[in-house]
C-alpha cells in the first residue's frame, strides 16, 4: 500500500502521483484515460486558476456536477491547496442549492453545463465566481482571469490532518439537510481502512455509477483508487440499463459501489421474473435444493451481465433486502454490504464478499468502535454508537446539533438501532426515529415489514407508517407490468389493473401478515401512484409520508 507523510489528501494525492504516474487514473467510459502525471498537471493548474481567483486556504469551494474526471480534479485541487470542498448533490432543488450555498458562505462553485440553470438568478453575497467544469472558464464573476493548462502552484500549502477538508450536505430521510464537517484524516483514514476490507490493486477498474458528492462513492470509489493506483471509469449518462449494461461489457469493471435498489431491481426484474414465467421452475423455486440450483445458474448469467471480471459489488447505503441477500450468496456473486452514515467519513463496519454473513454488515472497521446503548434487555437491541478517527468534526454552524450528536468523550449516536452477536458483528434493525411503539410497547421496525412487503409479486416499493395506531402501508405497484401483462384486454386494461390493485392491496395484507409476528401486522395497505422520493443512496424520505 502506498506510504505517505501524514493522513491528508494532499499528502495521498501527491504520494499517489510519484508511486502511479503512468497508470491509468479516470476517464467516461469511451474516452481517453487521464494517467496520474496527467492529473496532477491538471490539478495544479486549477489551484493556480483559483490562486488568481483570489481562494485561499480555508475558503469554501462548491462543486456542481454529474460524475466525470473533472470533478475529482477541482477537488483535488481544491483540498490540496487547504480550502474546503463543499460538494453539491445534482438532485437537490435550486432552492437547496441557494441556502447551502448561502450556509456554507462559498466564495465560488464549479458547475456543470447541464446544472447551470439551477444555479441562475442567485442573489449572494460571497459567490465571486462560477466556473465551467468542462473547460473551467468562468461562466460569471468579479474575476477576469483565465484557466491556463501547465500552470504550477505560486503557494506551497501546508495542510494539517485536523484542517476541514469538506463539508457535505446530506440530505437525509428526515428532510433536515444539515453541514458535515470532514477532515482530511477522517476521510484519510476511512480510505484505508476501506482498502484493508478490500485490498485494491493498481489493476482494479472501478465503474462508478453513485454521485461523487455523496460521501459513500467519494470515499471509496475516488479516495480509496488514487492510493490504490486503479482506473476510475464515469458514466456519461444516467446508469439506467441500457446504459449501463454495455458499459460493464466494456470495462469489464473488478470493483462497483452500489445501493441496495439497484441490485433488488435486477433481481425481481431480471431473475424472479424469468424463474416466474414458466409453471415448472416458479414450482421448482419454492423447494430450497432447485432454489439453490436456480440461482447458481442465475449467478452465472449476472456475472457475465457484470462484465465477467467482478471481484466486489459493494452495497449499502439501506438495507438489503434479506431475500435479494440469499440470491446472492447461492449465485456465488461477489456481493459485499457496508454499514455507515456520511458523519463516519462513511464506512464504519464491513466485511468483504469471502466474509459475508447474512443479513450482518460485520464488525467495526480497524481502527474504529462500536457499541450499544441503551441496550433492550428483552431482545439485545440498542443504539449503535461509534468512535474512531472516521468521526466528523460536527455540523457546520450547529454547535446544538452537534452537541445532540457527539459525546464529550467522541462517541458518535448514530441513531440505527442493532445488536451485536459475540463475535461483534453487527446487525442493523432499523432507525431510532423510525421505531413506532406498539400499544403494549413493543418496538416495531418499518423496514423489517417493508422487506416482506417488497417481496410480494409487483410491488417496487413501500412505506409503513403509523395512522391513528394503526400500522398502514402505502406501497408502489408496479402499473407498467400490470398493463402489459393484461394488455390483450385492450380497451379493458386500465378498468381491470385499478380492480386488480385493489385485490393485490387486500392480497399483500393477507401475505404480510402471515409472515410478521402480531404487533407487526399492518391494518391498511393504500397504493401509491407514484415512485416515493429518495435521497441520494436511494433511502426513501419518510417525513414526505408521516
Amino acid at each position: 500500500m502506498i506510504k505517505t507523510d501524514q493522513l491528508t489528501l494532499q499528502s495521498f494525492f501527491r504520494n499517489s502521483v510519484k508511486e502511479f504516474a503512468d497508470n491509468d487514473f479516470m476517464t467516461f467510459v469511451d474516452g481517453t484515460p487521464y494517467k496520474f502525471s496527467d492529473f496532477e498537471n491538471i490539478v495544479d493548474s486549477i489551484i493556480h486558476f483559483l490562486e488568481q481567483s483570489g481562494i485561499k486556504k480555508g475558503d469554501r469551494v462548491a462543486i456542481l456536477s454529474q460524475n466525470m474526471p473533472n470533478w475529482g480534479a477541482a477537488y483535488f485541487a481544491i483540498v490540496s491547496m487547504g480550502a474546503i470542498a463543499v460538494p453539491l448533490l445534482p438532485d437537490f432543488h435550486p432552492g437547496e442549492i441557494e441556502n447551502i450555498l448561502n450556509h456554507s458562505e462559498s466564495k465560488a462553485i464549479f458547475v456543470s453545463n447541464g446544472l447551470k440553470a439551477k444555479i441562475e438568478g442567485f442573489k449572494n453575497k460571497t459567490l465571486d465566481c462560477r466556473i465551467s467544469i468542462e473547460d473551467f472558464s468562468v461562466l460569471e464573476g468579479k474575476t477576469n482571469v483565465e484557466y491556463q493548462q501547465d500552470k504550477k502552484p505560486k503557494k506551497n500549502y501546508i495542510v494539517d490532518e485536523e484542517d476541514l477538508a469538506v463539508i457535505i450536505y446530506t440530505s437525509g430521510t428526515t428532510g433536515t439537510s444539515k453541514g458535515v464537517m470532514l477532515t482530511h484524516k477522517n476521510l484519510a483514514f476511512d480510505a484505508v481502512a476501506g482498502k484493508k476490507v478490500q485490498p485494491v490493486e493498481s489493476t482494479d477498474r472501478f465503474l462508478s455509477i453513485l454521485p461523487l458528492s455523496h460521501t459513500y462513492e467519494n470515499t471509496l470509489g475516488l479516495i480509496l483508487p488514487l492510493i490504490s493506483g486503479a482506473c476510475i471509469y464515469y458514466l456519461k449518462k444516467l446508469p439506467s440499463p441500457s446504459v449501463l449494461i454495455p458499459a460493464m461489457a466494456k470495462v469489464k469493471p473488478t470493483i462497483m459501489l452500489s445501493v441496495p435498489l439497484v441490485i433488488e431491481k435486477i433481481y425481481r426484474k431480471k431473475i424472479l421474473s424469468t424463474i416466474n414465467e414458466k409453471f415448472a421452475t416458479k414450482a421448482l423455486y419454492k423447494v430450497p435444493f432447485f432454489r439453490k440450483k436456480l440461482n447458481k445458474v442465475a449467478g452465472k448469467k449476472l456475472m457475465k451481465t457484470f462484465g465477467g471480471e467482478i471481484k466486489f459489488f459493494g452495497i449499502g447505503g439501506a438495507k438489503l433486502n434479506r431475500k435479494v441477500e440469499v440470491f446472492l450468496r447461492e449465485a456465488k456473486f461477489p456481493y459485499a454490504i457496508g454499514y455507515g452514515l456520511t458523519e463516519t467519513s462513511p464506512l464504519l463496519a464491513g466485511l468483504a464478499p469471502e466474509d459475508t454473513i447474512l443479513q450482518s454488515t460485520g464488525p467495526a472497521i480497524e481502527g474504529a468502535e462500536i457499541k450499544l446503548h441503551n441496550i433492550n434487555t428483552k431482545t439485545g437491541e440498542g443504539e449503535v454508537w461509534a468512535k474512531g478517527p472516521n468521526i466528523m468534526k460536527g455540523y457546520y454552524k450547529e454547535p446544538e446539533l452537534t452537541k445532540d450528536v457527539l459525546t464529550e468523550d467522541g462517541w458518535l449516536k448514530t441513531g440505527d438501532l442493532a445488536i451485536l452477536d459475540k463475535e461483534q458483528n453487527l446487525y442493523i434493525k432499523g432507525r431510532l426515529k423510525n421505531v413506532i411503539i406498539g400499544a403494549s410497547g413493543e418496538n416495531i421496525f418499518p423496514e423489517e415489514i417493508e422487506s416482506v412487503i417488497n417481496n410480494f409479486r409487483y410491488v417496487v416499493e413501500s412505506v409503513v407508517i403509523e395512522q391513528k395506531g394503526k400500522l398502514v402501508a402505502l406501497v408502489h405497484f408496479n402499473m407498467e407490468e400490470l398493463e402489459n401483462r393484461y394488455e390483450h384486454m385492450k380497451t379493458e386494461v386500465t378498468n381491470y389493473v385499478e380492480q386488480k390493485i385493489d385485490e393485490l392491496a387486500v392480497e399483500l395484507q393477507e401475505y404480510v401478515n402471515s409472515r410478521v409476528n402480531k404487533f407487526s401486522r399492518v391494518q391498511l395497505v393504500i397504493a401509491h401512484p407514484t415512485p416515493f422520493t429518495k435521497t441520494a443512496t436511494q433511502k426513501i424520505k419518510r417525513f414526505l409520508y408521516t
